[in-house]
């Protein structure tokens, strides 16, 4: 079984900085993916980063240049760097992660973007 914990939502102002950590505990393996997925009120679940174990990482269009994934492997832990935030990027920020063909996903942080 496996768990992941996210900390680090809250509120920030347009323009401001997050960071996002994830940490998973339980039957890891080395050889996996690490993401964030978020979901608005009233819209659909979006991958917005991953990462492979070895480093690889995707973004989504609308967050390139603003966030930055990253991975410690030897903790276990994902990390979102998200800088420049627009009130769009408003959302409940979930951790993923891929884990021998098998998908597990944390409870959710809080971000929340407003003057």
């Amino acid at each position: 079984q496996v768990q992941l914990v996210e900390s680090g939502g809250g509120l920030v102002q347009p323009g401001g900085s997050l960071r996002l950590s994830c940490a998973a505990s339980g039957s890891i393996f080395s050889l996996n993916g690490m993401g964030w997925y978020r979901q608005a009120p009233g819209k659909e679940r979006e991958l917005v980063a991953y990462i492979t174990s070895v480093g690889t990482t995707s973004y989504l269009d609308s967050v390139k240049g603003r966030f930055t994934i990253a991975r410690d492997n030897a903790k276990n832990t994902v990390y979102l760097q998200m800088n420049s935030l627009k009130p769009e990027d408003a959302a409940v920020y979930y951790c993923y992660l891929l884990n021998a063909g098998r998908s597990s996903w944390g409870r959710g942080t809080q971000v929340t973007v407003s003057s």
